[in-house]
């Protein structure tokens, strides 16, 4: 009989997932073992940036991606880089090595005695098998569930379990398909209808989901349709939307009241793929002004549960699009030109301000360039500078938790190579993740790392101020230079001290990955 390993291999290579990103401990040792020749295994250093890498990779291709990690450490490891997955629903499946199964109940070394525990209710599905002979199918099922919810799963097995024999019905694994589909149903699409047609002056909401389902160009043609103002949500990590669209408004702020004040006059507010909302900085007042309601259309059951306000709808947000499609009118003239950006502000002092940089990027780069920016303190110098119009432009960490960007940055170019990839690196965050620069040159990936060094934690020092705190310790990071760090890791650095520099830096095409360290002036992300 096949061995439960075989059997797994086979079922991962069926389904497309043949990238492995992981960083091995003895227990995944078995289940790496005789892994076929079509597989590759990504490497990275630590479980922060393994998790990161693979986000950014399953976003970018719009599949599941495979992450094999350690059932007890590597998996306590990997949790922040977990939540920002979390928030931005995507599909990865953790695969973790738990001690032989005669070892687990003795607590000994590496074991985990209750490996699901650990991950809920971060993911959408965690368990370990009760029997070797239901590997496969848990992993099948680790698989789907991750492909259905847009979340990550979770699955730890006994590493002896890998050698153990299958029996027949471990086979059936092999042909499984599992799909999803969800349309509004005839009275659920007439009353949309009837909502969206007899609005006075509806507004549009889009979340990063639209982005992430490919969904961004029909999301322009319905826009243009309705003729109304479009906002961006709060908290966004993808954007749904070209963001100098001459209809578009920007980030929704992610307080309660600025949210409200901007729907008031708006008669309805459709939200399509996104949360309602994503609150951060807490600014209490009204959900919504008097006179307005909102209708959320997501396939995200959950966030449909969870809403403070509003009517919801779960269903596919594209196939809401096309029903919409087909009863609104074409608009009866051309929209009005995109909007041009405003000359950059400039700094005093040698350091650049971050909008020369942002200008810099915009000029110099080819339009479809994909940015994963993790530089919260230059937030509103970035919407302020950026030209974005095509589908996949920008990655952003969905949970807010540092990070992501680099390894992130790394997933992405990986999954794109033919497309060219900016990571727009902040000094207080390059730190969590930095790792990510070693498997970028081992894997020798054609990514721009733009450094943005300002030797403190900008956003905290803004937070601090909104709460209150201006007074807080540990806000300041100096001494740090990153050229020296990525040099160390075999990614070639720059040093430019000016815009001219940076353009003349930038306008060069890599074939393989570099960083490019600027000093910029502090500002606050909005």
């Amino acid at each position: 009989m096949p061995s439960v390993r075989r059997v797994s291999h086979e079922f991962l290579e069926r389904q497309g997932l043949t990238t492995v990103f992981g960083n091995p401990g003895s227990n995944e040792l078995p289940f790496l073992s005789e892994l076929p020749d079509s597989f590759r295994y990504v490497l990275g250093l630590h479980e922060g940036a393994v998790v990161g890498m693979a986000d950014g990779f399953a976003q970018a291709t719009g599949r599941p991606v495979l992450v094999n990690l350690h059932a007890a450490s590597g998996s306590g490891n990997a949790m922040g880089a977990l939540t920002n997955a979390v928030a931005s629903r995507t599909p990865l499946v953790i695969l973790a090595g738990q001690q032989l199964r005669s070892a687990v109940g003795l607590e000994a070394n590496l074991a985990n005695v209750d490996a699901p525990a650990l991950m809920k209710p971060l993911v959408g599905w965690a368990a370990e098998p009760a029997c070797a002979a239901d590997v496969p199918r848990a992993l099948a099922q680790a698989v789907f569930e991750a492909r259905l919810q847009q979340r990550p799963t979770y699955l730890s097995v006994p590493y002896d379990d890998w050698a153990a024999d299958c029996d027949d019905n471990a086979l059936a694994v092999l042909d499984r398909n599992v799909q999803r589909a969800s349309l509004p149903a005839g009275e659920q699409g007439r009353r949309l209808v009837e909502d969206v047609t007899s609005a006075r002056r509806p507004a549009l909401v889009l979340g990063g989901d639209i982005d992430s389902a490919g969904l961004f160009d029909d999301a322009v043609r319905l826009a243009e349709r309705l003729g109304g103002p479009v906002w961006a949500a709060p908290s966004l990590f993808r954007l749904p939307f070209p963001n100098r669209h001459p209809l578009f408004q920007g980030v929704l702020p992610a307080g309660i009241a600025p949210v409200s004040e901007a729907f008031e006059g708006h008669d309805l507010v459709l939200v399509l793929g996104a949360p309602v909302f994503r609150y951060h900085e807490h600014l209490p007042g009204p959900y919504l002004p008097r006179g307005t309601r909102l209708v959320q259309v997501t396939d995200d059951a959950s966030a449909a549960a969870r809403a403070p306000m509003g009517e919801a709808l779960v269903a596919d947000p594209g196939a809401v699009i096309d029903l919409l499609m087909k009863v609104l009118d074409a608009p009866a003239a051309a929209g009005a030109a995109y909007r041009p950006a405003p000359e950059p502000h400039t700094a005093d002092g040698p350091a650049m301000h971050p909008e020369e940089v942002f200008a810099a990027l915009r000029d110099t780069l080819p339009e479809d360039t994909a940015y994963v920016v993790e530089s919260t303190s230059t937030n509103s110098s970035w919407w302020r500078q950026m030209d974005l119009r095509r589908p996949g432009s920008y990655y952003f960490p969905a949970a807010g938790g540092l990070g992501f960007g680099l390894p992130g940055a790394v997933g992405v170019a990986m999954a794109q190579p033919g497309r060219p990839v900016v990571g727009v690196i902040g000094d207080g965050s390059a730190n969590y993740g930095i790792t990510a620069l070693w498997t970028a040159a081992q894997q020798q990936v054609p990514l721009t790392v733009v450094l943005l060094r300002n030797g403190t934690y900008g956003a905290l020092r803004w937070f601090g101020g909104l709460l209150g705190v201006p007074d807080t310790p540990g806000l300041d990071i100096p001494g740090l230079d990153f050229t020296r760090v990525a040099e160390g890791y075999g990614v070639a650095s720059h040093q430019v001290d000016g815009a001219e520099e940076l353009r003349a830096v930038l306008s060069e095409r890599p074939d393989r990955p570099r960083l490019i360290q600027v000093d910029t002036a502090l500002t606050i992300p909005s």
